[in-house]
């Protein structure tokens, strides 16, 4: 893996500065899902608790190095801001720079892991080589024993491939855009198969690894997801997911697929027997990657695969978009998928007008319909529709649900079901755990909830404790919407967040600069 990058005129610091710019599109604010202690000889260690902005119990803020390995591509899409026809400036870092950045910053306390992903130098096989020689050095040379999160290049070699996920602890593939017809429209240079290869390939090595080590194929879920009959991780969902599958595939003839459908995501391949002649197992993709991995005795991808798609570059409705994530957790069993805002940066009439705000709240609506999808027992089919495609940005996810099924409602605490308990307002998993767990040594009543963590002031509407709601509200669809509404305008953060500018951390928040 010894190739040559042309070095940029620029000093190390002016690189750091241009390519942490360049990666803030990329969105990574995940915790990492991968445990692993400090080694003698070795430098940093991962813990499932949280990467990227979020907060440990003592505190600390736990973040992860972001940057681009370049921002020079040679693709053209029409949405990106590092595009082949855009004048940016443009830098590389060398491999032994990122080790060099991610050392020194981890030995300063800035960092707790790696976030790399890159434009497309020359081609993908030579980008994802580059990006491999980077990890690889960091894990022998440099001895780093923390997270990484690299983002491979759809198109580069299997062995490539290989290489990644056995070097990182989270690999990803972005997908970008939902629909085929998408890509296509904003994204000539690249296809859904060269996309959807890829994700297949890693499910299936990581599924041969979990096997091998005695677990079950799939990754490990929220334990809450085991009473979730209805959950898109139950066995009826992915045996009803795999029964559509098998009928889309004998549909559909070879070369003379049907059109598809206006909210069709057409996420997995209808023959997706494409994939599974090529799976990377345990053995084999030892043997495909450029050196014998076998010798860093590493699990492949230990947290998973994750993607990430833009919102609001094209005109896809919410449905289609929750559609297609729901497509992505069952088919490829993805740890996350993560939603861009889309910001107008680039002059195109296909794409929204430079000026336009992102759609922040609905970038958030969508994230909160996420956690519905892989913590709560919902599906996309219930929360959304063709005849109503889109969420109300007034009220989040779950309580318009909620409103749209009154006949639910209200709900005896003491006697439901822990799957009936999440589908309440203001009652998550957490709580609704406590709750089932405490009713069977003592009744319940109002104060017991808050103390449990209900958010009472949106779930009294929808509860009964011990036969007896909170309050003498009536259960109607108009008046609880106003009430709600009003609630949410008093937290002020909700307002405020759909016109608020995108910012991430700068070097001057590190004190460099």
């Amino acid at each position: 893996m010894i190739t040559e990058i042309t070095n940029d005129n620029y000093t190390t610091q002016e690189k750091l500065q241009i390519l942490a710019d360049a990666a803030k599109y990329d969105v990574a604010c995940t915790s990492s899902g991968s445990s692993r202690r400090g080694k003698k000889g070795e430098l940093g260690n991962a813990e499932a608790c949280g990467i990227c902005h979020s907060f440990a119990a003592d505190g600390r803020c736990i973040s992860l190095l972001k940057i681009l390995m370049t921002n020079h591509c040679a693709y053209d899409c029409k949405y990106c801001i590092n595009r082949a026809s855009n004048d940016v400036r443009r830098a590389t870092f060398t491999p032994q720079e990122i080790c060099e950045l991610t050392v020194e910053f981890y030995k300063r306390n800035y960092i707790e892991g790696l976030f790399l992903s890159s434009g497309v130098l020359k081609n993908p096989t030579y980008t994802m080589e580059k990006m491999c020689e980077t990890l690889l050095l960091l894990r022998t040379r440099y001895h780093f024993n923390g997270y990484i999160h690299v983002k491979t290049i759809p198109g580069a070699s299997d062995e490539l491939l290989a290489a990644a996920g056995y070097l990182a602890d989270r690999i990803s593939v972005n997908l970008e855009l939902p629909t085929e017809t998408a890509l296509r429209s904003l994204a000539p240079n690249k296809t859904m198969q060269n996309i959807l290869n890829p994700m297949g390939k890693v499910q299936n090595t990581i599924a041969s690894h979990r096997i091998a080590a005695g677990k079950s194929a799939y990754m490990d879920r929220n334990r809450g997801n085991q009473f979730l009959r209805n959950g898109i991780f139950s066995d009826d969902s992915k045996k009803t997911f795999r029964e559509k599958l098998n009928m889309q595939n004998t549909d559909a003839k070879p070369g003379n697929n049907p059109p598809l459908k206006k909210e069709d995501p057409n996420l997995i391949s209808r023959d997706k027997n494409k994939f599974t002649k090529h799976i990377l197992t345990w053995e084999n993709a030892c043997q495909l990657a450029p050196l014998d991995m076998s010798d860093l005795k590493r699990n492949f991808a230990p947290a998973g695969q994750s993607t990430q798609m833009i919102i609001g570059a094209t005109g896809e409705s919410d449905y289609t978009l929750l559609q297609t994530s729901q497509a992505l957790y069952q088919g490829f069993d993805l740890k996350r998928v993560f939603y861009s805002a889309y910001i107008p940066l680039n002059d195109d009439s296909i794409l929204p007008q430079i000026g336009t705000p992102p759609p922040l709240l609905r970038e958030h609506r969508l994230y909160q319909a996420d956690w519905l999808l892989r913590f709560y027992g919902f599906q996309a089919d219930e929360l959304l529709s063709e005849s109503q495609p889109n969420f109300n940005e007034l009220l989040d996810p779950k309580c318009d649900w909620a409103l749209r099924h009154l006949e639910h409602f209200p709900v005896e605490v003491e006697k439901a079901s822990y799957a009936t308990l999440l589908r309440v307002p203001g009652i998550g998993p957490k709580s609704a755990s406590r709750i089932t767990y405490a009713r069977r040594y003592a009744r319940l009543n109002f104060d017991n909830l808050k103390r449990m963590g209900v958010v009472l002031k949106r779930a009294h509407y929808f509860i009964t404790c011990g036969g007896r709601q909170m309050y003498r509200t009536p259960i109607e669809e108009a008046y609880i919407t106003r009430q709600l509404v009003q609630v949410d305008a008093k937290d002020s953060w909700k307002v405020q967040h759909s016109n608020e500018s995108y910012s991430q951390m700068t070097l001057a928040d590190f004190g460099i600069g």
